[in-house]
């Protein structure tokens, strides 16, 4: 029996000052001879030395001056200044993931770390084998890409870390589904399908979050009462009310899959519910908070008694996710992953860094049990 041929793994170092062409030629010969690439390899060969950071910057300063000169015309113009912005930053991004994902697709991709196990992508790890990558897109809002300098980004980013591919996220924090799904942004989102990856090919998986900020925030007190100490968490919900902003988030989410099933059949959707946030009054980088003022309005005594009701809003809301669930509609389970206290959060919507890391290894776990031969 013919004894296995593995793949030497090399290390590429990127750029690292003027005067050294020469060793940086060799260095990405030595890279393209050595075959299969992990992600990390082939963002140095493409040019791309680390994932997109997120930016917030764009709409802190559109805030500031809309603030100092509220006037029409200021207003427009920050709009569309933050709409250019936010057009330039995807085109970036489309332009880096194509550079990255074609280097991997022609070499072929080598796990993150070493694999174990049986089968899969896993034991072509072990053989230095390479595996097809799978090609994802994202859209969502700040669970997907959480825009805190040094914190590490929201999902997306950590999600990459476990599959060792690229993922193209179009996310946007702040973002809520009628808007996901309104003109502009499902004309977008229609095109990426319709024309499959900017690398070749079919999407594999988009990835969808949305539905959070729908809820929350100034609308929130529409649905919410009055405290009634003799009436439980669920009595303190507007039912009807809370019904008629839930369903247009339902419908959000039931045309994303009418575009997906006539664009790209063969796309798989995932979704996620979010889990049982503290209104506790915490923002970030002046946003927020987005669930107390509700509460203190309608005279909760306490942080425990609001976040009752947000349980029960959010419960209802991972059930409507339940409901879409079907051929190739999958959704990632949540909801009661974190402790129940503060310092599982980051702030009131979202989580902590060790919170973000376990919920990137639940998108991992589910899209390995979906593509077991592609995902170590």
């Amino acid at each position: 029996m013919a004894k296995q041929k593995r793949t030497r793994k090399v290390t590429v170092k990127p750029r690292s000052g003027k005067g050294k062409a020469g060793s940086q030629s060799g260095a990405r010969e030595a890279a393209v001879a050595a075959g299969p690439v992990t992600l990390d390899e082939a963002r140095v060969l493409a040019g791309v030395s680390a994932p997109a950071r997120p930016r917030a910057a764009g709409l802190e300063t559109a805030r500031a001056a809309v603030a100092q000169s509220p006037s029409l015309r200021t207003i427009g113009q920050e709009r569309e200044k933050l709409r250019r912005e936010q057009r330039s930053e995807r085109v970036r991004r489309t332009r880096e993931y194509q550079a990255v994902m074609k280097i991997m697709k022609a070499r072929g991709t080598l796990p993150p770390r070493a694999g174990r196990g049986e089968g899969g992508a896993e034991a072509a790890g072990e053989r230095g084998e390479a595996f097809a990558p799978l090609q994802i897109l994202a859209e969502g809002d700040s669970w997907f890409e959480y825009p805190v300098p040094l914190f590490g980004g929201g999902i997306v980013p950590r999600l990459e870390r476990r599959l060792g591919v690229p993922i193209l996220n179009l996310a946007k924090t702040g973002d809520e589904v009628r808007f996901m799904l309104g003109v502009e942004e499902r004309t977008t989102l229609t095109e990426r399908l319709t024309n499959g990856s900017p690398a070749g090919g079919d999407w594999d998986l988009l990835l969808f979050s949305g539905g959070g900020n729908d809820i929350v925030d100034n609308p929130m007190a529409l649905w919410v009462k009055d405290w009634n100490p003799t009436q439980p968490p669920a009595a303190h919900v507007n039912q009807p009310r809370f019904a008629a902003a839930l369903a247009l988030v339902r419908a959000g989410y039931e045309d994303l899959i009418a575009i997906r099933d006539k664009c790209s059949p063969d796309t798989h959707l995932i979704f996620h519910g979010y889990d049982f946030a503290i209104p506790d009054g915490r923002g970030i980088c002046k946003f927020g908070p987005w669930l107390k003022p509700t509460f203190g309005l309608r005279n909760f005594p306490t942080i425990a008694s609001g976040q009752a009701v947000v349980s029960e809003m959010l419960g209802q809301f991972e059930a409507m996710l339940e409901s879409l669930s079907g051929p190739r509609v999958t959704v990632v389970r949540t909801q009661g992953v974190l402790a129940p206290q503060v310092s599982s959060w980051h702030n009131e919507l979202h989580p902590a860094k060790a919170g973000f890391e376990q919920f990137a290894d639940l998108f991992h776990q589910k899209i390995k049990q979906l593509f077991p031969a592609r995902v170590a």
